[in-house]
């Protein structure tokens, strides 16, 4: 979602149950923002399902406005400086940390380690400055989340 000028919204769950009831399971939310190049701009959403990918135990892009990945990226973003991956993993199963001026490491599910650095648990995060290319391995089933950043926020 890119709020541009400005909207409104709620996180809520929406799923209707099989018997046609509205579902009343808790929604695990994440939210971050990430600052446009632009300001001024159209508000917009979009969103396209990426379970297949995740399923693959690969750090797949979910967000991005870099150049290298509007090929590829589920969905676009504003910022040509920015791009976001996830990974869902198995135990034992591992991804590289991108390799940019400026990462954030979100564990949003699960723990495991990053390569130099230790152990992070579910809610934990690990920014890095000028580096990247650690390993990340799931110590159980884990969500992760990564900024993968290009140029400092204003």
């Amino acid at each position: 979602m890119s709020a541009g000028r400005g909207i409104m919204h709620s996180e809520r769950n929406d799923r209707w149950r099989v018997d046609g009831s509205r579902g009343t399971e808790p929604v695990h939310v994440v939210q971050m923002w990430i600052p446009p190049d632009e300001f001024g701009i159209e508000p917009s959403y979009q969103e396209l399902p990426i379970d297949a990918e995740l399923d693959s135990g690969r750090l797949v892009t979910v967000a991005s406005g870099l150049p290298r990945h509007r090929d590829h990226a589920a969905i676009g973003l504003n910022n040509r400086h920015a791009g976001l991956h996830a990974a869902r993993l198995q135990t034992g199963q591992s991804v590289t940390v991108p390799d940019a001026p400026y990462v954030h490491v979100f564990v949003a599910r699960g723990s495991g380690e990053v390569e130099g650095f230790g152990r992070l648990d579910q809610g934990d995060s690990l920014r890095l400055s000028g580096i990247g290319g650690q390993r990340y391995t799931a110590a159980e089933p884990t969500e992760l989340l990564i900024w993968e950043m290009h140029a400092a926020l204003r």
